[in-house]
């Protein structure tokens, strides 16, 4: 795959995503925690059920269970969750059974309740049972011994209760990674400044807290480190800090090809770094390299500075680089989830970038997947984003599109759902 755009010298998203994921070691450091906090963590070693699942037969119904096919069946007992029939039944007899209640022995099936009617201690069925009707093997879900989750798997919600019926009570998981952000510029204020205290030209710092938004959603512990002045002393101070203290560091703004500013002096001092022009929109200046510290290397990734564009890249980029670093398997780096809809309206675009347009996606009353796009779409609107569900992503030789045409659209996920 070529890394760059013959027409415009750009480097396309696939190719700058694939060189980050390439370029990354994944962290190795372990803890031993608590099944209850593992949520969002990425397994790091083998965990094996301590039990069969279900761990009897049981039953999968409220009912009755039955020892062998006849018209009619005396009943003997009965057989409770937590509280078993401790006998057996020979062929003709039954036993009173709740849902998940052990089948007792003897019993080669279990009627539902509403098939049934007994009078006194003699049961007859509306219809007949069959052999292993609504019984629940043992061990037909999870054998003891048996390797529950891979390693490298992000631990979700089904995954803990899988882990929690099997017994286990801990896991050992990778550490979280460590992200220290910062932004650096005369011109930002931090939120909550008065508006009566801006100055003509002043913004405020929001790309940082939207960022720290959205790697807290990713079980990424975070260094926030404020906002620095454009002064080379203070920024190489404010580097320094973050490259020692954290595994990556994150910044937004003055990373443009050409851009004159100490931020790009400083880190091109303290390290290896590039500065890119990539084939998306938006997003096209983007910086990624390694600061050396004694213990190994912090990575570094410079967002645009314009709102979208940051958060685009963020989702596009960096995150896939961070599932790389903190050690998730292969099989959860899969490429986002990409459907086709109908577009409601048509799009302006010129070739050679892959544009990433913030729309709003649903099926419409015939069923039909549609997508519309939300707002103006510009780099620095928030409000359209804010609107949308989903990116519509218009490949990079791609051109304008029309009221009706198929077009393709990758629905939010964590982060941005």
């Amino acid at each position: 795959m070529s890394d760059t755009c013959a027409e415009n010298g750009l480097r396309s998203v696939e190719a700058a995503k694939q060189m980050l994921i390439d370029s990354i070691t994944p962290i190795t450091e372990t803890k031993t925690i608590p099944l209850g906090e593992a949520c969002g963590k990425v397994l790091a070693a083998p965990v094996l059920a301590a039990l069969d699942l279900p761990p009897c037969d049981n039953s999968a119904m409220d009912g009755y269970a039955l020892s062998g096919g006849f018209e009619r069946y005396t009943v003997i007992g009965k057989s409770l969750a937590g509280h078993p029939f401790n006998g057996s039944l020979e062929p003709g007899q039954a036993t009173r059974i709740t849902t998940g209640a052990a089948v007792p022995t003897g019993a080669d099936r279990v009627q539902m309740q509403e098939n049934c009617t007994l009078e006194g201690d003699q049961l007859t069925q509306s219809r007949a049972a069959s052999p292993g009707e609504n019984i629940r093997c043992r061990g037909e879900d999870v054998h003891t011994g048996q390797c529950l989750i891979p390693v490298g798997s992000k631990i979700k919600v089904p995954h803990i209760a899988l882990l929690a019926a099997a017994g286990v009570a801990e896991v050992t998981v990778l550490r979280p990674i460590k992200a220290a952000l910062l932004s650096i510029g005369d011109e930002l204020r931090p939120i909550g400044t008065p508006v009566s205290e801006l100055g003509d030209g002043d913004i405020y710092d929001s790309n940082r807290i939207a960022l720290k938004a959205a790697l807290e959603q990713l079980d990424v512990e975070i260094l926030d480190l404020g906002c620095w002045p454009d002064e080379p002393g203070k920024i190489r101070e404010a580097f320094m800090h973050a490259r020692d203290n954290a595994d990556f560091v994150l910044t937004s703004g003055g990373v443009s090809v050409g851009e004159a500013d100490y931020t790009k002096t400083v880190l091109q001092e303290l390290g290896e770094i590039g500065f890119w022009k990539l084939a998306i929109k938006p997003g096209k200046p983007f910086a990624f390299g390694k600061l050396p510290k004694a213990s190994g290397e912090t990575l570094f990734f410079g967002l645009p500075g314009n709102p979208v564009s940051a958060i685009v890249t963020l989702y596009q980029l960096v995150i896939p680089a961070l599932e790389k670093l903190r050690g998730t398997a292969d099989t959860q780096r899969q490429p986002p989830l990409q459907t086709r809809a109908r577009l409601l309206n048509s799009i302006r675009k010129k070739p050679g970038r892959t544009d990433f347009q913030r729309g709003y996606t649903y099926c419409d009353e015939d069923g039909i997947q549609v997508v519309e796009t939300r707002g103006i779409q510009g780099s620095h609107i928030l409000s359209g984003f804010a609107q949308a569900n989903c990116f519509v992503v218009l490949p990079r030789e791609g051109s304008d599109c029309a009221t009706g045409d198929w077009v393709t659209v990758e629905p939010f996920a964590a982060p941005l759902k």
